[in-house]
């Protein structure tokens, strides 16, 4: 029984390896990284002619992303000091833009998520998000940059990889600007607690979501100081019913404030101990936000599951190398 039990499992990890390699030699893995390039081109050039500065990522810090759902612990010891990798740059960057008001990175971050994520289609536990953040910007400020981002790297792709996009059958859209604003808490009263599937495969453009509650959102996020109880965030999402593209908003940057938000979360501050004292110190306004590039690009590929478009994807309770 024991000596089955070892041929099945050994069988498993032969047939994932295998499933896991035989993806690299199919065509639109291809056509998805030449698409993959042409994205990470384009935002490059595009920033750095707005005039942003762009700074390596960070792969393991003291103080990371707690996220508004829960993840698998990454935390490690190293040298007596207590590091997690990084789930996402937003401590560093709102720091960091104090000093060098405009900038961006490609972030690799790893979230463990739990297996239910599998299913989306649209998760990864390993991915690359582009990384924005501006001193003394506003939402809208960050709605108006990203909709030139999107707007921008559609009409790229469509112009560089046009050949891509025949082999993959996909015609996409060229969105036009302004995108539409739809506040959250009229998409929840109107569609129900799944607004945002309901809205994503109803829409033809990519479209916002605004004013989200405060229990929705992490502390780092600003509250209205006009509107109590809903934050001045800001979710785009892609049409067809291909989800989340973008998570940003202003941040909080009174120290009290964020206290407060630290508590109301159940958190302490000790979670985040070198971000609390550099904030402590004062900190400027400033807006950001995040596009993850492997969802970017499945959207352009038209692609049905995020794995399709990098060549050793970690899907949520799936086996990789």
């Amino acid at each position: 029984m024991i000596l089955i039990l070892l041929i099945n499992l050994k069988l498993m990890e032969e047939i994932s390896i295998r499933e896991t390699i035989e993806p690299l030699n199919r065509s639109t893995l291809r056509n998805a990284l030449k698409i993959n390039g042409t994205v990470r081109s384009y935002f490059s050039e595009f920033l750095r002619n707005m005039g942003y500065l762009e700074i390596p990522p960070v792969i393991y810090s003291t103080a990371t992303d707690p996220l508004n759902h829960p993840v698998f612990d990454t935390s490690f010891e190293y040298y007596g000091q207590k590091y997690s990798i990084t789930k996402s740059m937003i401590f560093h960057k709102q720091i960091s833009v104090q000093y060098l008001g405009k900038i961006f990175t490609f972030s690799p971050n790893v979230r463990l998520e739990t297996s239910d994520k599998a299913s989306t289609g649209r998760h990864l536990s390993e991915f690359t998000q582009i990384d924005i953040e501006c001193l003394n910007a506003t939402r809208d400020d960050m709605i108006s940059l990203a909709e030139n981002m999107i707007s921008g790297v559609i009409a790229e792709v469509k112009n560089k990889n046009s050949q891509d996009l025949t082999d993959l059958k996909r015609i996409l859209n060229q969105p036009e600007k302004p995108f539409v604003k739809i506040r959250y808490e009229d998409a929840l009263s109107q569609h129900g607690k799944h607004f945002e599937d309901v809205l994503s495969a109803k829409m033809s453009d990519p479209f916002w979501i605004i004013d989200i509650p405060v229990n929705e959102r992490e502390f780092y996020d600003r509250e209205d100081p006009e509107n109590e109880g809903y934050l001045m965030d800001m979710d785009l999402i892609y049409p067809e019913g291909f989800g989340e593209a973008i998570s940003g908003g202003e941040r909080e940057f009174e120290i009290e404030k964020i206290l407060q938000r630290v508590a109301l979360k159940g958190q302490s501050p000790d979670q985040f101990k070198w971000f609390i004292e550099a904030a402590s110190g004062g900190l400027l306004p400033s807006a950001g936000f995040g596009i993850g590039i492997e969802r970017l690009v499945r959207y352009l590929c038209g692609f049905p599951k995020i794995e399709m478009v990098t060549p050793f994807p970690k899907v949520p309770g799936k086996r990789s190398i």
